[in-house]
């Protein structure tokens, strides 16, 4: 059962909605948190494919200002806003639950430079029956890229087994793999020097 690890809701049990679904298990949550530190009190957050919402409801309790979790399946959407309550950390200004495709969001509605950390946990492997490349897509579009504060930090979850090329607009800081899942932790690169940026493999 998923819990919250650390801070206010420390402890707390989180719902999890029925079907299958892959939340991050508590120690690489546990990990991810611990790398990011001080990061994390007074930042923005915005959790992509949120699922039961524990990435930004981990943020939340521990001190971040305010996350937006999109999620576009209605219950998962209504799962969040049941662990919202339940943690109580739920406060519509500061971590509205949105009901939309997560690269949708990013594309249309998200805006420049307003989030310190984005988590995003995309699907694996089908999405409508159909093999989809999650995290090329999330790494090729520059929107999302451009909705991070000029010091944030983008912390992408995918399969280790399945490769993905890093564009140049971003630098590798760190990728950490635990069984069968894989953390990389990402920052835009110097822009001013983009020529000199070479693709990385993750």
């Amino acid at each position: 059962m998923l819990r919250i690890i650390a801070g206010s809701a420390g402890g707390l049990h989180l719902f999890s909605p029925p079907g299958s679904l892959r939340p991050t298990m508590d120690r690489v949550r546990a990990a991810i948190f611990s790398s990011l530190g001080d990061r994390v009190p007074g930042a923005r957050c915005l959790d992509l494919f949120a699922g039961t919402g524990a990435m930004g409801l981990e943020a939340l309790s521990r001190g971040a200002m305010s996350c937006i979790f999109v999620e576009q399946r209605r219950a998962h959407a209504t799962c969040i806003e049941r662990n919202l309550e339940r943690t109580k950390l739920a406060n519509r200004k500061n971590s509205p639950v949105l009901q939309i495709d997560a690269l949708a969001y990013i594309e249309r509605r998200a805006p420049a430079a307003a989030f310190d950390l984005i988590f995003a946990d995309p699907p694996y492997y089908l999405q409508n029956n159909q093999d989809v490349d999650f995290p090329t897509m999330l790494l090729t579009s520059e929107k999302l890229c451009q909705a991070l504060a000029p010091d944030g930090m983008f912390v992408l979850e995918k399969n280790p087994l399945a490769p993905c090329v890093i564009p140049p607009a971003w630098e590798l800081r760190k990728s950490k793999r635990y069984g069968i899942t894989e953390i990389n932790y990402l920052v835009p690169a110097d822009s001013n020097h983009p020529e000199e940026k070479e693709p990385q493999e993750i």
